[in-house]
């Protein structure tokens, strides 16, 4: 990471005590910059020995008295990377959330992301729009009518619209994600949707109704998706010196998401 470079994209988003929250922050790692909001999936190691697993962003705040830049994220890993590891009940898409959630520093966040990592074949290739419907998406305002059900669907109506004009600025597509986890009842109602519309045209996936039935529109034509429907306690991830226990009250506090 790229000293001085992390900062907050958009407004804030709640208040509680002394912690402001937010909606996403940019970083520079590289020479390239990027963009990380609240439900973004990403590739993550937490130690250099460590697998690769996925990260969702769940929360970002920042004390305003010690000025300190945090973040609270939920580990999904293969079967095969926990103590268990894989047996015959797991499913070919499936990943295993670690029961407690992660608390980080941003720059310690950042240092543990994996820009890219093509090597990851794992979970079911969303179905890709054409591009005659992604061209179309950006003449008639149906790709921020999508943003706005994904808002309302996927992190709890807060308005993105800041954080969008700065991820195109970027070029950075909103929905350029590698990877995406589901719950099991989510990926079971793609997976029915996909079987229905086998045949039909691949506009029907921006179908606001095949939206609501558990479609999946992905704009980037590489999003893995898999599913999960299980916990587990991580053996050595607490003893990680970048995990911040002592902020771990205020990332379970509700907040004031109506700002």
């Amino acid at each position: 990471m790229e000293p001085n470079s992390l900062k907050w994209v958009g407004s804030s988003c709640g208040l509680h005590g002394p912690y402001i929250f937010y909606k996403a922050f940019k970083f520079n790692r590289d020479g390239k910059p990027r963009i990380l909001s609240l439900g973004d999936f990403f590739f993550v190691r937490c130690k250099p020995e460590d697998p690769i697993c996925i990260a969702e962003l769940q929360l970002l705040w920042e004390e305003r008295t010690s000025k300190q830049l945090l973040s609270s994220s939920k580990l999904y890993f293969l079967p095969e990377d926990t103590p268990q590891g894989r047996t015959v009940a797991h499913g070919e898409h499936e990943v295993i959330a670690v029961s407690e959630k992660v608390i980080v520093r941003l720059e310690d966040l950042v240092k543990w992301t994996v820009p890219d990592f093509s090597g990851w074949d794992n979970g079911l290739k969303a179905e890709p729009l054409k591009p005659s419907v992604l061209r179309e998406l950006g003449t008639n305002g149906r790709r921020e009518a999508l943003h706005r059900y994904r808002e309302s669907t996927l992190t709890s109506g807060l308005n993105f619209k800041d954080v969008q004009r700065e991820r195109a600025q970027l070029g950075q597509e909103e929905d350029g994600r590698k990877v995406l986890v589901l719950s099991y009842p989510q990926y079971c109602r793609y997976r029915s949707v996909l079987a229905r519309l086998r045949e039909q045209p691949s506009s029907l996936l921006i179908d606001h109704t095949v939206l609501a039935l558990g479609g999946i529109a992905a704009l980037g034509g590489s999003t893995r998706i898999l599913y999960c429907r299980d916990t587990f306690e991580h053996p050595t991830l607490l003893q990680n010196e970048s995990i911040c226990d002592e902020f771990g009250e205020c990332g379970s506090q509700r907040f004031d998401r109506s700002l």
